[in-house]
């Protein structure tokens, strides 16, 4: 059976400036793991848009900009840098990819780390201060914003695991800066509307299906939705007026047994360990019908070095993408993580989650099997 999506649906892989871009020496994360090159996409953006384009058939691309690039020190800005976005951007425009832009994915400024980062109320103001000035130099050329990826990611790694900077284990810091988050988005939403009345704005956050570990058990179902509640629905309530759409990354789903432990299956997973269940992205997407507002999905893919479930992975997940369509969702693009191979963080350059290779000593770019699944399906706007 053939499944066909709306007509206008948009279809993208996407990207952040750290991952991939290479030679940012300027932000934290530069000194708490270097990525070093990376893929050098600051360089090689047009090679890789020529990817999107005529392998993956796509119409539409996400990507960061670096803040520490646009504003290397407090109150000064790199016009240079404006210009090299310039340039991305008209590069996709060129090739009939629409931009989706995030602000702020994970790393920041060193001179707002030295003044605390986000556990700083000032951050909010140094936020909508950046917002401003990259709108007003290339919101022209913009489709969609992202002001913050991922924030309970962020604050969850950074803050109670310790595996990202700033490395403090601290719930009160931890609230601080949700907090901080939250107004800092509410604050640069509404200076960005004033700059273009016309542009559309959210976060991307990433959702989880969770559901009891025992069905029948009112604890595990108690510890499900508590869960439920505080990851997937907290900060989007705290932000749902002063957001234009509903930006999701979805990549996992929990199965929580009183009071918050884990207990997945396990039977197929990544690379990463991660449990592949393309099911619940179809009931994280109707949880967030409740918001009545417009969802692109900026992030699903899998770690999966040696092609072996990632285009099985992508033709289930859409699957259940069409189903939520078809029950009403209001549904309107999918972006594969991630276009190229890239640094993941906290765990290097191991994991790869593109759709387009990448050999770290050469940095020939070759498309894996998975790519021309995707493609097919993007070109067609179906599942054939």
């Amino acid at each position: 059976m053939t499944l066909k999506f709306p007509k206008n649906f948009l279809w993208g892989t996407a990207t952040s400036a750290y991952q991939v871009e290479g030679g940012i020496k300027n932000c934290d994360w530069a000194k708490w793991k270097d990525a070093g090159l990376a893929c050098d996409h600051y360089n090689r953006y047009e090679e890789d848009f020529d990817l999107a384009k005529n392998i993956l058939h796509n119409n539409a691309h996400r990507f960061s900009i670096e803040w520490s690039r646009i504003e290397p020190e407090k109150g000064k800005w790199d016009l240079k840098e404006i210009e090299h976005y310039k340039k991305v951007l008209l590069a996709l425009k060129k090739r009939n990819l629409k931009p989706f832009v995030t602000l702020h994915h994970f790393t920041n400024p060193l001179w707002l780390v030295k003044e605390g980062g986000w556990e700083n109320k000032k951050v909010i103001n140094y936020f909508s201060r950046y917002a401003e000035f990259i709108v007003k130099n290339l919101g022209e050329y913009v489709d969609f914003w992202m002001t913050i990826n991922e924030p309970l990611v962020y604050i969850g790694q950074g803050y109670m695991d310790c595996k990202w900077p700033p490395g403090k284990k601290n719930f009160l810091k931890a609230f601080k800066v949700l907090s901080n988050m939250i107004n800092a988005h509410k604050k640069a939403h509404s200076i960005i509307q004033q700059v273009d009345p016309t542009a559309k704005i959210s976060i991307a956050t990433n959702n989880v299906f969770f559901e009891p570990y025992e069905k029948k058990s009112f604890l595990d179902k108690f510890s499900s939705s508590v869960s439920s509640y505080f990851w997937n629905r907290y900060f989007l309530n705290k932000v749902k007026k002063y957001s234009d759409f509903i930006g999701l990354n979805y990549y996992v789903h929990n199965r929580i047994q009183f009071p918050l432990k884990m207990k997945n299956y396990n039977t197929i997973t990544s690379d990463l360990g991660w449990e592949i269940y393309p099911k619940g992205i179809y009931y994280v997407l109707k949880e967030l019908q409740r918001y009545k507002k417009p969802i692109y999905i900026m992030e699903n893919g899998i770690a999966d070095a040696e092609d072996k479930y990632c285009s099985q992975f992508i033709i289930d997940h859409l699957k259940w993408v069409h189903k939520a369509i078809q029950n009403g969702v209001d549904v309107r693009g999918y972006f594969h993580w991630s276009l190229i191979d890239n640094f993941e963080w906290a765990e290097g350059f191991k994991p790869r989650f593109g759709l387009i290779a990448v050999d770290y000593n050469t940095l020939k770019r070759t498309p894996y099997r998975a790519s021309n699944v995707y493609g097919e399906i993007c070109k067609n706007n179906a599942i054939i």
